[in-house]
């Protein structure tokens, strides 16, 4: 049930150019005398990093898609973006309107890895966490690390997360066997949208925290720590949930690794692979045909393609350029899988970081700030990006010029219309009008500009944006770093970020997350006042033309804030040896692991 969207981190999403290691695992097929007959290696392009993705720090592609395997749900999106049912898991259920309630029932057949039956414990724990209710301050979080700086020590608690839509359930839920109760404090349109998962377990994160080895008993302290809001014990709730589920390596108590889906973690290399292998104690109904699911982290695109060609993969998904599109068709025995996806490209820029963008550079001038970010925004060589990277990819290429609605959709055109961005920065470059603003306000700011220094596709991008701003006057550092990703939580380090976002849901409220105050993936600071009073609004609105206006008046107030820009939308090619069945992928987050337990070997 959680508002967000995943940060667009690999595969069609964020990619780059390590150089293959050695110590990756032995190429698919090619270790004489073993069968390979029930193991699959695919090739991703960002490491694994957290086993939680609720947690703003862990809320990444590359995680989800390892969590969305060793971990089932009550529900997913299929081939044609339904949400279907997923009963061996467990029920949910409307049962009032006024107000709104909210049912959840496990079956079961619903076991930790561990042989622990999941239990509304772990609901509680995953709705308790991301609802900001029992945060008491604000820590900062350690953009390598997760962990939050100096600990929530004493009675100090924070949880690393934020959900508009569990922050609505304010009434401490009812738990009842099996089953437990949500009561909103007001309708929620996207109640039934949101791919309803457990989170970590609670029964792990007690004993971690509270120093309880029995299970059960370990998880009713959790519950009874948020019931009675035992600050003291939430503190520890709150540092166990925010740090011990984040490495990169596979970690010495195996605890930490304890899922409830059809795979579990086994072995786990930094930067180089993470093998998922079949869970002993899955008694659901999404059983794999296939033993063991390595995968490889190769983030550069052609890499990726050279080890599908040689048979060390056997299906990829990178962020590619039009060469490695065409590589990509020449293999033999490939199938390739060509389509726009759901994830787009933009720059975004921090206000929070006493930076060129924050208005208090100038004083608490937030006209100035304004000014300046309208001026950087100006010099964005839109258009010159996808003539030259994207239209080699797709003929029918075109800038996107909206925050939320995807190009091709119904309202994409009104809204495109209504906001204003196109009218606004039309393709750009405008460097002229950038050199005016910044005359105007009498600066020449140095901007430092992070995205990932691993991508090709980004690195060009890049080269392009800078050459743009400083013609207008902008000086641009390189903050260019393989570790982008959980470095956008500290604003300190960068200026402006260039990266994609891929939606997780249909959900016409997932917009909340990136602009609301303090939403999880408003990392920059922006609060507007105007913008939170109508994703207030959205969430409670059921007709869809209102909905549509509300996300147009959302747009007008990001326009003129200047808050950020998009760019493209992904163009999303996969490739799939023939000896891997049944792959196709989907237009949201985990793409082409959406239907993994179907997958085949030839």
């Amino acid at each position: 049930m959680g508002t967000k969207k995943w940060l667009a981190g690999a595969a069609g999403l964020i990619a780059g150019a390590l150089a293959l290691s050695a110590c990756t695992p032995t190429p698919q097929a090619s270790q004489p005398g073993l069968s390979t007959a029930s193991v699959a290696t695919v090739a991703w392009n960002q490491a694994y990093y957290s086993n939680n993705g609720n947690t703003s720090f862990g809320n990444a592609t590359a995680n989800n898609n390892i969590l969305y395997m060793t971990n089932d749900a009550f529900n997913y999106y299929d081939k044609d973006l339904k949400l279907v049912p997923n009963t061996s898991f467990g029920t949910y259920e409307k049962i009032a309107d006024t107000p709104l309630t909210v049912k959840q029932t496990l079956a079961d057949t619903a076991v930790w890895s561990d042989g622990v039956p999941v239990s509304p414990a772990d609901l509680l724990l995953n709705y308790a966490a991301q609802s900001g209710l029992y945060n008491n301050y604000e820590a900062k979080t350690d953009a390598e690390t997760g962990d939050v700086g100096g600990e929530n020590k004493g009675t100090k608690v924070f949880f690393n997360a934020s959900s508009a839509n569990f922050a609505l359930i304010t009434k401490f839920p009812v738990i009842d066997g099996k089953t437990i109760t949500y009561e909103y404090s007001k309708p929620f349109v996207d109640w039934d949208k949101f791919p309803i998962q457990t989170g970590v377990p609670a029964h792990v994160v007690g004993k971690r925290a509270l120093g309880i080895d029995d299970p059960t008993q370990a998880a009713d302290a959790v519950v009874k720590a948020f019931q009675d809001k035992d600050n003291a014990s939430l503190a520890k709730i709150s540092n166990v949930w925010n740090s011990d589920f984040n490495f990169k390596t596979m970690p010495a108590d195996k605890e930490l690794v304890v899922g409830n889906g059809p795979y579990t973690i086994t072995d786990l290399k930094e930067e180089q692979y993470v093998t998922l292998s079949k869970n002993a104690n899955y008694k659901g109904s999404h059983v794999p045909t296939i033993d063991t699911i390595t995968v490889r982290i190769i983030p550069d695109a052609q890499a990726s393609v050279q080890a599908l060609q040689n048979g060390e993969v056997l299906a990829t998904q990178p962020q590619a350029t039009a060469d490695i599109l065409k590589q990509m068709q020449a293999l033999q025995n490939t199938t390739v899988l060509n389509a726009t996806g759901a994830t787009y490209e933009h720059v975004d820029m921090a206000q929070n970081n006493k930076g060129p963008f924050d208005a208090d550079t100038y004083g608490g001038d937030e006209a100035k700030a304004n000014k300046v970010r309208q001026a950087f925004l100006y010099t964005i060589p839109r258009q010159q990006i996808i003539d030259n990277i994207i239209k080699p990819l797709n003929p029918d290429a075109a800038i996107r010029n909206a925050f939320d609605v995807v190009p091709g959709s119904p309202n994409y055109e009104a809204n495109v219309e209504a906001i204003g961005m196109k009218a606004k920065y039309a393709e750009g470059p405008s460097v002229d009008k950038a050199k005016a603003l910044l005359d105007e306000v009498g600066v020449k700011p140095t901007v430092r500009f992070l995205y990932a220094s691993n991508n090709t596709r980004r690195q060009q991008e890049f080269q392009l944006i800078k050459e743009s701003a400083e013609k207008a006057g902008f000086t641009v550092q390189d903050k260019g770093n393989e570790n982008w990703g959980p470095m956008l939580q500290d604003t300190s380090k960068y200026d402006a970020a260039l990266f994609g976002w891929q939606s997780t849901s249909t959900g016409v409220t997932s917009l909340d997350a990136n602009y609301r105050t303090k939403g999880t993936n408003n990392f920059y600071g922006y609060s507007s006042k105007t913008v939170d009073g109508l994703l207030d609004q959205l969430q409670s609105e059921f007709d869809v033309a209102k909905q549509n206006e509300l996300v147009n008046q959302v747009g007008v107030e990001l326009v003129n804030d200047a808050f950020s820009i998009t760019i493209f939308q992904f163009p999303e090619p996969t490739a799939v040896s023939n000896r891997l069945q049944n792959v196709s992928s989907i237009a949201l987050a985990p793409t082409l692991f959406w239907n993994f337990w179907e997958w085949k070997l030839a």
